[in-house]
C-alpha cells in the first residue's frame, strides 16, 4: 500500500488563486489568476530541487480560472478562462514553450469557456466542461478544435485527469450547488461511462494522476466549516472503482491546481476561505511505498 504525506515548501512569489498549474520536465509552472481586485498575467516557476520561485516570461494577456494542458513534455496549453472579475469567459488558447520561454496564440476554442478542465491523451487536449456550456467536450489535434460528446452530468470549476488513454472528470459543481460525479470519457468510441460518485463533492478543486491512482485535493462549497473550504484529499483506483481517504491538506484551499513531480503532488497558491482570500501557500502530498519513500521526497 502506498504510504502518503504533507511537506510544506517555499511559498510563491505572488499569492493568488484562480490559477493553472502545469508539470513539465520536472518543474511547476503556475499561470496567472487572481490577486485582491487584480486579474494576473503572471507566470511563476518552480524548482523542486532548489526549493525556489521565479518569475518567467507572463501570458500574453491576464487571466483567471483557465486550463492547463502538457504536450511533449514541453508545451503548457492554457486553454478559456475568464479575462476580467466580471467573469467574461474567452475562446483564448494559448502555448507556452517552457524551453524558449516565449508564448504563441493557438486556434481558439470553438465558443468562450471559463472555470473548465483540460487534460491530454496521446499529444491530444481535451477541454472539459465550464460556463456557459458546462457539457461541452472539444479537443485540439494540433491543427483543429472539434466538438465531441457531451459530458452527461454539466458542470464547472471540475478537474480533469487522463489515465490510460481515458479522461475523468471529476467533481465541480452546477447552479451554485457541488456535484459528487466521476465520469469517464474513452476516446475510441467517443462515449461517456458513469464511474463511482466521489466521496464529498466540491469544487475549484486539484486533481493528479500517481500512476493508475486519481488523488483530489481541497475545493469549496463546504458548510461544515466557517471557512466554507474542504481540506478533504480523496483518491481513486481506477481499476477498482473506488474511492479511499488520504491524509487531509494541512492549509485547505480551493482555487488550485495540482502538478505531479516524482512522487510529489504540489498544491500552490489558492484560498483559504470561499470566495476570495489568495495565498502563497506551496504544499505537497508525497506519495511513496515505504522502500521508495526517501527517492521519492522532492
Amino acid at each position: 500500500m502506498l504510504l502518503a504525506l504533507w511537506l510544506t515548501f517555499a511559498p510563491l512569489n505572488e499569492a493568488r488563486q484562480e490559477v493553472a498549474v502545469a508539470a513539465v520536465n520536472g518543474r511547476m509552472y503556475l499561470f496567472g489568476g487572481i490577486a485582491g481586485n487584480t486579474v494576473l498575467a503572471s507566470v511563476e516557476e518552480y524548482d523542486p530541487i532548489a526549493n525556489r520561485w521565479r518569475f518567467v516570461a507572463p501570458m500574453p494577456e491576464p487571466l483567471h480560472h483557465t486550463a492547463a494542458a502538457v504536450v511533449d513534455d514541453r508545451y503548457v496549453f492554457l486553454v478559456g478562462g475568464y479575462r476580467t472579475l466580471a467573469f467574461d469567459p474567452t475562446d483564448s488558447v494559448y502555448r507556452y514553450d517552457t524551453l524558449l520561454d516565449a508564448w504563441m496564440r493557438m486556434p481558439s476554442l470553438p465558443a468562450p469557456r471559463g472555470a473548465l478542465a483540460a487534460a491530454t491523451i496521446d499529444g491530444k487536449v481535451y477541454a472539459v466542461g465550464g460556463t456557459p456550456n458546462l457539457a461541452a467536450l472539444t479537443v485540439f489535434d494540433g491543427e483543429r478544435w472539434t466538438s465531441l460528446a457531451p459530458m452527461p452530468t454539466p458542470r464547472e470549476h471540475l478537474a480533469a485527469v487522463a489515465v490510460n488513454g481515458r479522461l475523468f472528470a471529476i467533481s465541480g459543481r452546477r447552479g451554485g450547488a457541488n456535484r459528487d460525479a466521476m465520469e469517464m470519457y474513452d476516446p475510441l468510441t467517443n462515449g461517456w461511462t458513469s464511474r463511482a460518485p466521489i466521496p464529498t463533492a466540491r469544487s475549484g478543486i486539484a486533481a493528479a494522476a500517481f500512476g493508475e491512482r486519481i488523488y483530489v485535493c481541497g475545493g469549496e462549497g463546504n458548510p461544515s466549516t466557517p471557512s466554507g473550504v474542504f481540506g478533504e484529499v480523496e483518491s481513486y483506483d481506477v481499476a477498482a472503482d473506488a474511492w479511499r481517504a488520504e491524509p487531509r491538506m494541512p492549509t485547505p484551499r480551493h482555487g488550485i491546481g495540482a502538478a505531479l513531480i516524482g512522487g510529489a503532488i504540489y498544491i500552490p497558491a489558492g484560498a483559504a476561505v470561499a470566495g476570495f482570500g489568495i495565498t502563497a501557500t506551496n504544499e505537497a502530498l508525497v506519495i511513496a511505498s515505504p522502500s521508495r519513500r526517501r527517492a521519492a521526497l522532492p
